[in-house]
């Protein structure tokens, strides 16, 4: 069922790929658009979303000369045609227009759309056969399986953009699939990688932010501090690659040069390295199975001097056992690890829970969903998205009570 291409040279279409953007005003989407901009006419945009920023999306559908353009929120629609007034764009508004973007005749989408909105979106893509660009955890970590599965039904290819999974990805291209022994994802380690459990605990909200390495999203900024990133990063390995919860490692690397490695039965590893830089992933997504240039900062490792590596500690990180208990207990219980997650990192944000909380809360919403009985697989993409709806609800109900003991 993998639809991820390894050792295969399909859809090689560089020379005339035609381009859609699902999430092109967020941090993804926009350096999706810088490589297009620095392509000189290589790549023609067929259709741009955004989930409300009107301006953004109106400018960048004109600057592309885009066909078609779509936001998440219906509220907006009228903002947005008149926006594009003049310009010969269609204006789209709601899932259904999400949905028609991916559809338009594209044979590369990106993928970015963030959260549970860009599932079927991305299943809409897939189902047509093209190359989709996957930037959407949910797509993996909420219905892996049946993504997957999809996908590879219609004969799309998957290439993963995540830094750490086109690494992967890369190294992975150094021999067969079926000499492969294991994947260790790096890790920076984040803020609080040398910090004490207490200290931990007790981070506040400014201190959680401020990440060592990447310029990123305040969600996933809160999950690289937790690690939660690196614990959705394994499910997302898992579905992409067709592995065993035991062929996944985690690697702590503080310098997040090297962002993947490939053991193979001979026991040669297989790096990829570079600049931390998220325009390298998706430039190798963008042009694959070819190459164009990067604007990345070029990799001077006399420069660095050292990089160092990690034991990951999962007592003062608890998001790496509670992902092992996910897949090894299977079904729904990596969506709803992933939907307790993000309700738990929204409640810390809003200072409604310690930083100590986010771990308690998922792991309490995993145990109670398990006591109902609701950790049957989503056979379709509408059951992952119940049951992430669902676990959402209980994990919000859950919040206030582990606010109320923790003060």
């Amino acid at each position: 069922m993998n639809a991820v291409p390894l050792n295969k040279n399909q859809h090689a279409l560089t020379k005339d790929r035609v381009v859609t953007i699902l999430g092109a005003t967020g941090s993804i989407g926009q350096s999706t658009v810088d490589l297009v901009r620095r392509s000189s006419g290589k790549f023609r945009v067929e259709a741009l979303t955004a989930h409300s920023n009107v301006g953004e999306l109106a400018k960048l559908a004109r600057e592309l000369n885009v066909k078609f353009a779509a936001v998440a929120d219906e509220k907006c629609y009228a903002d947005l045609k008149d926006a594009l007034a003049g310009s010969g764009i269609e204006a789209g508004a709601g899932e259904s227009a999400l949905v028609e973007a991916a559809l338009r005749p594209a044979n590369w989408v990106m993928a970015a759309m963030s959260g549970a909105a860009g599932l079927k979106p991305a299943m809409a893509a897939a189902g047509r056969g093209v190359v989709v660009a996957l930037a959407n955890k949910e797509c993996l970590v909420c219905a892996g399986e049946v993504f997957m599965r999809h996908a590879a039904a219609n004969g799309a290819t998957v290439l993963p953009v995540d830094s750490e999974h086109n690494a992967l990805f890369q190294a992975m291209g150094a021999g067969r699939r079926e000499d492969l022994v294991r994947v260790i994802l790096t890790a920076s380690g984040g803020p609080f990688r040398s910090a004490t459990l207490a200290q931990i605990e007790n981070a506040t909200v400014e201190q959680a932010l401020k990440h060592p390495n990447w310029s990123m999203g305040r969600k996933i900024t809160i999950d690289s501090a937790t690690m939660f990133n690196k614990a959705l990063e394994i499910i997302e390995a898992y579905h992409l690659f067709e592995l065993r919860a035991d062929q996944i490692d985690v690697l702590v690397h503080p310098q997040s040069i090297i962002h993947g490695l490939v053991e193979f039965s001979d026991r040669s590893v297989v790096a990829q390295m570079g600049a931390p830089d998220m325009r390298t992933p998706i430039a190798h997504c963008l042009a694959w199975p070819e190459r164009i240039d990067g604007p990345a900062n070029r990799l001077d490792l006399a420069q660095i001097g050292q990089l160092t590596f990690e034991a990951p500690d999962p007592v003062r990180f608890p998001a790496l056992r509670l992902v092992q208990e996910a897949l090894v207990a299977g079904g729904a219980v990596p969506t709803i690890l992933n939907a307790a997650n993000e309700v738990a990192v929204a409640a810390f944000l809003d200072r409604k829970i310690g930083f100590g909380g986010i771990p308690l809360l998922v792991e309490a919403t995993m145990s109670a969903m398990a006591r109902q009985g609701n950790n049957k697989a989503p056979a379709s993409a509408d059951e992952a998205l119940n049951i992430d709806y669902n676990a959402r609800n209980v994990a919000a109900t859950l919040a206030p009570q582990l606010a109320l003991k923790a003060s």
